[in-house]
């Protein structure tokens, strides 16, 4: 029988970081069933939720970001700090872990510090084209650093770099569902072409905007729409489109639970440009308009969109142009089908399909000592 193995997982915050860890998880759990694995995250934060519902227990630091805005209340964020740095040396002591991985995300920070201070081989996945600060900080600790895009030799040591993709949920890959019978589970005319807009698991002011003024372009054209607006928009968008009056080509909705279906039933999806999302697509090859959100930490979502474009892999609309611009240009796309054909095809071969086993098989030798 196999030695037990013992493993740390840590990070979160968004979905982007969550659902990368849990299929590392998976695949750690698929080769080696007899592996324990813990997750530690952030109090408050998503992955608090998520993860004991894949299955995992996880244990939570009261760890936060600095306020830049009001810099007085960063004593307390210190406190934080060091609090989640004495919370962390408990569980690594209580837990004994044989190897450590840290997705980004505030409680990777502290977990991974501890465990590279106790010689816990220490494996880092940075799901972005730009580094966050977390990881940056934790490379000189680390053993190996997996990514998904070329060039991070900008911030990462080359020789502990490896490419691996981002991991996926399983359920988009694993969907067997036709497209037809995709835009039928969502009552839809499985004959006629469809457009997803998806904001992020929280949803996207700026998108949602983009749809709520144009609901006249909407009714008037001959595409259907499925659009998750996000659970803090639902009711405010609900609200404007029953005003509005009768939209039958328009679902509206505030959490897609299938996102394998709803990926299938589109033939061009509206998007964040969260990495997660783009690794999706590229796995699927997905024809994609990435909106990249302003409100994240180095812009590292018009970093990742433009590592697309600049190889026709994807078309960029700008956050501040979106209101205005998006809804036109994405019927333009969905209305050219030879560009709908360039953008899968172009997108697809960016992607790595088994990007949960390859990083499982190198948390594996961590363990093992290899």
């Amino acid at each position: 029988m196999e030695s037990e193995l013992r493993i740390i997982i840590s990070g979160g915050g968004t979905g982007g970081h969550i659902f990368p860890a849990v299929s590392i998880a998976n695949a750690i759990k698929a080769k080696r069933p007899n592996t324990k694995i813990l997750f530690v995250g952030a109090l408050g934060r998503m992955e608090m939720q998520r993860v004991p519902a894949a299955g995992y227990e996880i244990k939570g630091l009261p760890i936060c970001g600095f306020d830049r805005k009001h810099p007085l209340k960063n004593f307390a964020v210190l406190f934080k700090i060091w609090k989640s740095q004495m919370m962390a040396k408990k569980i690594i002591k209580d837990f004994k872990p044989m190897a450590a991985v840290g997705v980004g995300g505030y409680a990777s920070g502290p977990t991974l510090n501890v465990c590279a201070s106790k010689n816990i081989p220490c494996l880092i996945q940075e799901q972005n084209s730009y580094a966050g600060v977390t990881n940056k900080l934790l490379a000189k600790k680390a053993q190996k650093i997996c990514v998904a895009y070329d060039g991070m030799e900008r911030f990462f040591p080359a020789e502990k770099i490896i490419m691996t993709g981002n991991p996926v949920r399983q359920n988009v890959i694993e969907t067997e569902i036709s497209a037809e019978e995709a835009k039928k589970s969502f009552g839809l005319d499985p004959s006629k072409k469809t457009i997803l807009i998806v904001g992020g698991s929280l949803g996207a002011r700026t998108i949602n905007e983009s749809m709520i003024q144009h609901l006249n372009i909407i009714k008037s054209s001959q595409i259907q729409f499925i659009w998750q607006t996000g659970k803090y928009y639902f009711e405010e968008m609900k609200k404007a489109v029953d005003s509005f009056g009768n939209l039958p080509n328009l679902i509206v909705t505030d959490f897609i639970g299938d996102m394998g279906a709803a990926y299938k039933a589109a033939d061009l999806v509206i998007s964040r440009a969260g990495a997660s999302s783009i690794s999706e697509f590229q796995i699927i090859g997905k024809p994609v308009i990435l909106v990249p959100s302003p409100n994240v930490a180095e812009d590292h979502q018009t970093k990742n969109a433009m590592a697309l474009v600049n190889k026709d892999a994807a078309i960029y609309v700008k956050d501040s142009d979106a209101p205005e611009a998006l809804l036109n240009r994405a019927l333009e796309v969905i209305n050219d089908e030879k560009l709908l054909v360039s953008l899968g095809e172009n997108i697809k071969k960016l992607g790595y399909k088994n990007s949960a086993d390859t990083i499982a098989d190198e948390v594996i030798k961590l363990a093992l000592g290899k």
